[in-house]
């Protein structure tokens, strides 16, 4: 059984019981790939080393685009 056809049986079901509908497959993996980058950079932090998050990137990214913003 395919992940599709899980996810159409257990709406049928939910439907059937009068529950809420599960969220579609695939709807959180995002959130989960960032819980998982977020623990990396937690032990990181423990281990002493030194964490590399979306902060840092996000202020590379805006510093190689500042001489640009200027000129």
């Amino acid at each position: 059984m395919s992940i599709t056809q899980q996810y159409l049986l257990d709406i049928h079901r939910a439907r059937q019981l009068g529950e809420p509908a599960p969220p579609a497959p695939g709807a959180h993996d995002w959130q989960a790939v960032r819980e998982w980058h977020d623990r990396r950079r937690f032990r990181a932090v423990l281990a002493g080393r030194p964490a590399h998050g979306r902060l840092r990137r996000a202020l590379r990214r805006w510093w190689s685009l500042w001489p640009r913003a200027l000129g």
